[in-house]
């Protein structure tokens, strides 16, 4: 089976929100052997603290974890410990970053439901980034989480040589949460895997190309947000941990 129940399912066919906390990579950048996933600073994980954040917003309805299956009993612990209510399914990730959106897609039925893909080393993710995510999926059916680039962005030819200077303001470094109906991001995925020459994106890289008719709303970031990738940022994020309380 590629998930495990932690708790009874809701029997429920509303619509559901449901975070779901991407946690499969191994982290090679990192120059550690253990995951960064798994990393503690200041007595936490950083996929307890993207759990936290998740499991206290009030738009939330569920929180799936998907991570390699060897780390399920240590996920189930974080659980316990932190009394995580909304954590009720553990799933099986794979060897790419779509194969762990897959595994949650298939995870759930209700095409109705939203999904808040979220990169577990994003640890700072803010209750406001969730709740713009929320208030924007009544009216969209693909969220993402954007920033403006800080430094001017440059389009290069094969040779090394500047070809196009985009204007800053209408860039974004994306982030996530990136959220999407159920049944718009499951299409999107059955098309995708049917292109011989698909290769693995981002998740509203999938819908974006494949369903070019879907509008995708790209909602306001927050520096705090950042993606946890270096020795370096381990230290940044202790910063802001202390700074914060």
């Amino acid at each position: 089976m590629q998930e495990k129940s932690l708790l009874l399912q809701k029997i429920n066919i509303s619509k559901m929100n449901i975070a779901i906390i991407l946690a499969a990579g191994s982290g090679t950048r990192m120059g550690t052997k253990t995951p960064k996933q798994f990393i503690e600073v200041e007595g936490k994980t950083l996929m307890e603290y993207s759990i936290a954040a998740f499991e206290l917003n009030a738009n939330i309805d569920e929180i799936a974890v998907v991570t390699k299956e060897e780390y399920f009993p240590l996920v189930q612990s974080f659980v316990e410990k932190n009394g995580f209510k909304k954590v009720r399914k553990l799933l099986k990730g794979g060897k790419e970053r779509y194969d762990s959106s897959l595994a949650a897609i298939n995870a759930y039925e209700n095409d109705d439901d939203c999904l808040f893909l979220h990169d577990c080393v994003r640890a700072g993710v803010s209750q406001n980034i969730i709740d713009v995510c929320a208030r924007a999926l009544e009216n969209y059916d693909g969220v993402e989480v954007g920033v403006e680039p800080t430094d001017t962005v440059v389009s290069i030819d094969e040779d090394g040589c500047i070809v196009d200077i985009p204007v800053r303001s209408m860039l974004r470094n994306a982030q996530t949460p990136q959220c999407f109906r159920r049944g718009t991001i499951k299409k999107a995925f059955e098309i995708a895997l049917q292109d011989p020459n698909f290769k693995a994106t981002d998740d509203c890289g999938v819908v974006h190309k494949y369903l070019p008719e879907v509008k995708i709303f790209v909602a306001k970031g927050e520096q705090s947000n950042f993606k946890i990738t270096f020795q370096e940022d381990i230290e940044r994020f202790r910063k802001m941990i202390l700074e914060r309380n």
